[in-house]
């Protein structure tokens, strides 16, 4: 796995991560998915992570798979990533489907809405769940750290074995 800013060698894929972070408790589930995403074992795959109010319509054409993050707020995800989604659903529908996605969402007390919410989402794109979901009430725990390297390695393998 290659950082964000290398240049793309030819053949490789490309993992967008998509998160709204705005508490040190999302910011370290963030910190945690690109730390499994980069694990040194995954290759073939470069690395990029925009905040929700930054991606844009290229980036998700762009990607080969997706990360999501996002915070769960008042029983639904974050404003900046349902802005995000709105931003560019009808220009990447149908160019996506078929890609490989995960998610994670950090709530105080329920995860439920915001995951339902990006699932449909997800869903009406054609994008295909390559691992669970990671969803975290309370504090971050070694659990939860390990749970979100998980998920950003997942996918990653997923996105790099579909080079071949």
């Amino acid at each position: 796995m290659t950082d964000l800013d290398a240049p793309n060698d030819p053949g490789e894929r490309v993992l967008l991560v998509v998160h709204h972070t705005p508490s040190p408790p999302t910011r370290e589930l963030l910190e945690a998915v690109l730390a499994g995403a980069t694990d040194p074992d995954i290759t073939g795959v470069r690395l990029r992570s925009v905040p929700a109010l930054g991606a844009t319509v290229p980036d998700v054409l762009a990607a080969d798979g997706y990360v999501f993050g996002t915070s769960a707020n008042f029983g639904y995800m974050s404003g900046a990533l349902k802005h995000f989604f709105d931003t560019v659903y009808y220009p990447c529908l149908d160019a996506v489907a078929g890609r490989p996605y995960g998610l994670w969402v950090h709530g105080n007390n329920d995860t439920a809405g915001a995951v339902a919410s990006v699932r449909k989402i997800v869903s009406g794109l054609g994008l295909v769940q390559a691992a669970a979901d990671v969803e975290v009430t309370g504090p971050i725990d070694g659990a939860v750290r390990e749970k979100c390297y998980e998920l950003g390695a997942t996918v990653a393998v997923t996105v790099a074995g579909e080079a071949g």
